[in-house]
């Protein structure tokens, strides 16, 4: 029996031995992954690399929506995502604009970017020259329309698009827009069309000083409102290019 539960205990002990030992072999890490494995990658934080220029790889100044060159190989880069329009032609973000500063940057701009100007620059570039091209184009189209300028505005504020429906309620101007869509649908003479446009006129400018009004008192509902008003009368303009009889 002795030499019996000997043996036993010997036995115990020597698996003891062994499953330390297989303890001891994963604690060194030899299979397991180690903690710096294990954590999420995700939330790692910091500062964003800076951007590069594609051709040469110098590192670029932050100039976000703006034409830029890069200092190393003065290559054109492409522009930003989402660039701010009033930033790009070196406006206030304010529905009062100078039109004839507008107008100023706009032809700088242009001189500077023109496709023209990189015929015989690598095809990158010259894709580039054409994105900024439009970009600038819709920048100025944007900023010097009354009605694009004030939608914009609204949307840098985190408004939807003025909509026609939304004056609806205004029943007084509604009939006004009927009546004046009656008369052109009717007038079969210069005059007449010349008196609507007139018309026109007068109550885009009215419109045009009671949006920059509404902005300047940061009521942006009001100005989403006269921005939909606004909208009848760019499309009745629009009807009465089309019936116009050339001269």
């Amino acid at each position: 029996m002795r030499g019996g539960q000997a043996d036993g205990h010997g036995t115990r002990r020597k698996l003891r031995v062994g499953m330390w030992a297989a303890l001891r072999w994963v604690g060194v890490g030899l299979w397991l992954p180690r903690a710096s494995q294990l954590a999420p990658r995700c939330g790692r934080t910091g500062p964003a690399p800076a951007p590069r220029c594609w051709s040469c790889g110098s590192a670029l100044p932050g100039a976000e929506g703006l034409p830029l060159f890069c200092p190393g190989c003065r290559s054109l880069q492409p522009p930003g995502p989402r660039p701010d329009l009033f930033r790009l032609m070196a406006c206030d973000r304010s529905f009062r604009v100078d039109a004839q500063q507008l107008q100023r940057r706009f032809r700088s701009l242009q001189r500077a970017v023109h496709p023209d100007r990189f015929g015989q620059r690598p095809p990158e570039e010259r894709y580039y020259s054409e994105q900024h091209s439009s970009l600038i184009n819709k920048a100025y189209q944007t900023l010097l329309n009354p009605l694009s300028r004030g939608i914009y505005l609204l949307e840098l504020h985190g408004i939807e698009p003025a909509q026609e429906t939304d004056c609806d309620a205004d029943s007084v101007f509604l009939m006004e827009i009927m009546e004046i869509n009656e008369k052109l649908a009717e007038s079969k003479s210069d005059g007449i069309l010349e008196e609507i446009d007139t018309l026109i006129k007068v109550k885009h400018e009215e419109l045009t000083r009671e949006v920059a009004a509404a902005f300047e008192r940061d009521d942006l509902q009001e100005a989403k409102k006269l921005l939909a008003k606004m909208k009848y009368f760019a499309n009745l303009k629009d009807k009465l290019k089309n019936k116009k009889i050339p001269s």
